[in-house]
C-alpha cells in the first residue's frame, strides 16, 4: 500500500536552482576576495576566501549528493542512494574543520608579527561578502528544516555573512586606529565561530549514518502514539531511522490480540505518522500475540496484517 505526494519534483527543482545560484555567486566572490586579499596582504580576507572556497566545495558536494540520492532503487540497493546526502554533510563538516584548523594556525603565526593592511579595501570586499553570503543563505531558507544538506548550506552561508561582517569591523578598526593585530585576531574569532557552527552538523551526520533517530522525531512520543491507537495492546520492535537527508523510515510490530489492523487502520496510522512526526516511510506489522523477542522470533502471517506507506514531504 503506497501513498505518494506529488510535490517532491517541485522541491527538487527549487533545490537545483538554489545550488546553481549559490555556487555561481560564491565562485565569483571567492575569486574576487582571494585576489584582492593577496594583493593587499590581508590575512582576514584570504582566510575568509579560503573558508568560502571550502563552502563552495561543500555546495558542489551537496548538489552532487542530492542528484545521486534521486537514483532509483535497484535489486542491490533497495533503498536507492538516499544516504549520499548524509555522507556529503559529514564530508562537508570535516572539510570546514580542516580549513578552520589551518586558519587558526595562520592567525596565531600572524599575531606574532602583524602586518598593516588597507582597511578601506578590506571593508569594501567584505561588505560585498555580506550581500553574497546572505543572499545565498536565503536560497536555502525554506528547505533547511527537512534536508540536512540544505541545512548545512544555510548555516554555512549565514555564518559566512556574519564572518564577513566581522572582517568589516576589523578593516574599520585597522583604518581608524591602525591596530594591525585586529586582522589576525578577527581570523581567530572566525575560526571559533565556524567550528562551533560546524560541530552540530558533524555530530548530526554521524548520528544519522549510524541509524540514529533524527533530531526532529521524538521516539517516545511515536511509541506512545502507536500504543494509543484503537486495538493496540503493545508496540514491539520500533525502529526509526533516516533513509537520507530528507526521508525518515519507521518499522514496528503492533500487538493487537483482539483483531483489527485492517487496510484502513494501517493507511490512517501511516498518514498520521507522516503529518505529526514527518515520518515518510512506514511499515507496520500486526501481531495477534506478543513475542518475547520479536526480532528473533518468526511472526505468524495473518491476512491484511502489514502495510507500507511512503512519500516525500519535501
Amino acid at each position: 500500500m503506497h501513498a505518494h505526494p506529488h510535490h517532491h519534483h517541485h522541491g527538487h527543482a527549487e533545490g537545483n536552482r538554489a545550488f546553481a545560484w549559490g555556487i555561481g555567486l560564491n565562485l565569483g566572490f571567492v575569486a574576487l576576495e582571494a585576489g584582492w586579499g593577496w594583493h593587499v596582504g590581508s590575512l582576514a580576507l584570504l582566510a575568509d576566501a579560503g573558508h568560502n572556497l571550502s563552502d563552495l566545495a561543500g555546495l558542489l558536494l551537496a548538489w552532487a549528493a542530492a542528484l545521486i540520492a534521486r537514483r532509483r532503487p535497484s535489486p542491490r540497493h533497495t533503498y536507492g542512494w538516499k544516504r549520499a546526502g548524509v555522507v556529503a554533510a559529514l564530508v562537508n563538516a570535516l572539510l570546514l574543520l580542516a580549513a578552520m584548523a589551518w586558519l587558526a594556525w595562520e592567525a596565531v603565526q600572524r599575531l606574532g608579527s602583524p602586518q598593516p593592511v588597507p582597511g578601506g579595501a578590506v571593508m569594501a570586499v567584505a561588505a560585498l561578502g555580506i550581500l553574497i553570503n546572505g543572499g545565498t543563505a536565503l536560497l536555502f531558507w525554506r528547505s533547511r528544516h527537512h534536508d540536512l544538506n540544505h541545512r548545512g548550506a544555510f548555516w554555512h552561508m549565514a555564518a559566512d555573512a556574519l564572518v564577513s561582517a566581522g572582517v568589516v569591523v576589523a578593516g574599520a578598526l585597522t583604518w581608524w586606529q591602525g591596530w594591525t593585530w585586529v586582522d589576525p585576531a578577527v581570523s581567530l574569532v572566525i575560526a571559533v565561530v565556524i567550528v562551533a557552527g560546524t560541530w552540530g552538523l558533524l555530530t548530526e551526520s554521524l548520528h544519522l549514518l549510524f541509524d540514529g533517530v533524527p533530531a526532529h522525531v521524538d521516539a517516545a512520543q511515536v511509541r506512545s502514539f502507536l500504543a494509543a491507537q484503537p486495538g493496540v495492546q503493545a508496540v514491539q520492535d520500533l525502529h526509526i531511522w533516516a533513509m537520507g537527508a530528507r526521508e525518515v523510515a519507521l518499522t514496528a510490530h503492533l500487538i493487537m490480540p483482539h483483531g483489527g489492523g485492517d487496510d484502513a487502520f494501517l493507511h490512517a496510522t501511516a498518514a498520521a505518522l507522516r503529518e505529526r512526526f514527518g515520518i515518510d516511510h512506514t511499515t507496520l506489522q500486526v501481531q495477534r500475540s506478543a513475542s518475547p523477542r520479536a526480532c528473533d522470533t518468526p511472526v505468524p502471517v495473518v491476512p491484511a496484517c502489514a502495510a507500507h506507506a511512503h512519500g516525500s514531504t519535501g
